[in-house]
């Protein structure tokens, strides 16, 4: 992902919107990044309630074919 420092944005606006319409963009702050610009259509399509096939669960909401998929995956995990 590619930075532009807080302090630089006013010299780099253009290449800050250039390179956001192509990625998100991290701006830094003190070398940290505290920010993301993004397109409007990448933004939308994040925020979107349409996901397509992914769906979000508090764990003790999730159904049970979701569970047993999520403890299998977790099993595999520890046993490398």
């Amino acid at each position: 992902m590619k930075q532009f420092a807080a302090g630089d944005l006013t010299r780099n606006a253009g290449d800050l919107f250039e390179a956001a319409a192509v990625a998100p963009v991290a701006i830094t702050k003190h070398r940290k990044p505290r920010f993301v610009v993004m397109s409007m259509e990448r933004y939308e399509t994040l925020t979107s309630r349409d996901t397509g096939s992914q769906k979000a669960y508090a764990v003790n909401d999730m159904p049970e074919d979701v569970a047993v998929l999520c403890d299998q995956g977790i099993e595999d995990y520890l046993n490398g």
